[in-house]
């Protein structure tokens, strides 16, 4: 056991093959290597295996179609979809991979598919002349151009009884593709001490009432753990959210204001290597905080602000040559020109710019459109993608920066 599937959220699809066999050892590896597994079937599949097999082994509900037995509920095809780090379909058969190129949606387990933001792993699973046929490669080979990975057949004996090419992986293969497909292939975070803040802070008016934001805290988790997987030791500072995250090297330290924020990075400011600044941190806090709720009297009521320690500008200004700081910008306009001075002011060696005029990108989205500007004001842009692979991506910046 490798450690790299460990709490990883697989989303398996499983479809009418004989092959489904396969899917039952391959879901008990799945869990053996510490992931999460959630099954999916096609209604042929359940010709092959019955769905409470998968049940027993992932201890999740094994869903078919999209409603649930007792009928008055339904299994949400976009939650599924957005729970999962990976869809992994296995076996997946030459009318699945057709559904799949032509979003042929006629089953639970394509709609899901059709949903999914995360990586997607295909396992084939047919006999010789159908996967050899040009109608199904062309199929796969426009499966690959949609970015997904496709875990290769193998030679031998078929159901058919002919020999050759179309047997599905075995379940060791593919746990061992998606253990490499996961393992870092740097080890320069290995062992760095990265302390991040991320999601908003409420700045307390009275005991009801507060100055606070949108953040979700969402892009800071995904940065915790994708740091975590690559080796590094993380404390994750997070302003009030409902996110969690399991992995055993992040620390979790909840906060409310941007004081407490302030307080805790500076027990760690002086023995980090990197310092991620992606909370969303209230810029003022009211002067004073009520004990009781503020009864409602007046037409008007002002209330007296006065400004918040800048986090990531007192961290810069007694930062060390070897120490990384990463500061992120999300503006309205003007957005290079403000990120810019930001990261000048701020002594940040990157910085992440979001712009809330991106539909789908900032606070509460799954997904985010981010640009990296680093201290010789170049800037490199990025597609849409989901925020873990948007954290992939701001990882990988900071490894250059460690090179």
């Amino acid at each position: 056991m490798s450690g790299f599937l460990k709490n990883k959220k697989i989303l398996l699809g499983v479809c009418g093959s004989i092959a489904a066999y396969k899917a039952v050892f391959l879901t008990r590896l799945l869990v053996k290597e510490g992931a999460e597994v959630k099954v999916i079937m096609t209604p042929s599949a359940t010709d092959f295996i019955q769905p409470l097999t998968f049940s027993t082994l992932s201890k999740n509900d094994c869903l078919v179609t999209y409603t649930k037995a007792e009928g008055n509920q339904w299994n949400n095809h976009v939650e599924l979809a957005l729970w999962a780090d990976v869809m992994l379909i296995a076996p997946a058969t030459v009318g699945t991979i057709s559904k799949i190129v032509n979003a042929h949606c006629d089953n639970l387990l394509i709609g899901t598919y059709l949903s999914a933001r995360c990586p997607v792993f295909i396992a084939p699973a047919m006999d010789e002349d159908m996967y050899h046929h040009p109608a199904n490669q062309s199929n796969l080979q426009k499966v690959l151009d949609f970015g997904h990975q496709i875990i290769p057949v193998e030679e031998g004996e078929l159901a058919s009884g002919l020999f050759g090419k179309g047997r599905m992986a075995e379940p060791e293969a593919i746990v061992d593709f998606l253990q490499k497909y996961f393992t870092p292939q740097s080890t320069l975070l290995n062992g760095k001490k990265v302390v991040i803040t991320a999601g908003p802070t409420y700045e307390h008016i009275d005991p009801v009432r507060f100055i606070g934001n949108h953040s979700s805290g969402k892009m800071g988790v995904a940065l915790a753990e994708a740091l975590a997987e690559r080796g590094a030791d993380v404390v994750l500072i997070l302003g009030p959210s409902n996110l969690k995250t399991n992995h055993s090297n992040i620390q979790v330290v909840s906060v409310v204001s941007a004081d407490e924020m302030y307080s805790e990075v500076q027990k760690h400011e002086y023995n980090l290597d990197i310092a991620i600044f992606a909370a969303a941190v209230a810029d003022y806090r009211p002067v004073h905080s009520e004990d009781h709720k503020i009864k409602k009297l007046d037409d008007n009521m002002t209330i007296q602000l006065k400004k918040n320690v800048d986090i990531a500008a007192s961290f810069g200004s007694n930062k060390k040559a070897n120490q990384i700081s990463v500061g992120f910008a999300l503006e309205t306009r003007n957005e290079e020109e403000y990120a810019k001075e930001k990261l000048r002011k701020k002594n940040f060696d990157i910085v992440v710019l979001n712009s809330l005029s991106e539909e789908g990108a900032g606070f509460k989205h799954d997904t985010n459109k981010i640009k990296i500007i680093d201290k010789n004001f170049q800037i490199t842009s990025y597609a849409m993608k989901s925020k873990k692979e948007v954290a992939v991506d701001i990882v990988q910046a900071i490894e250059n920066l460690l090179k």
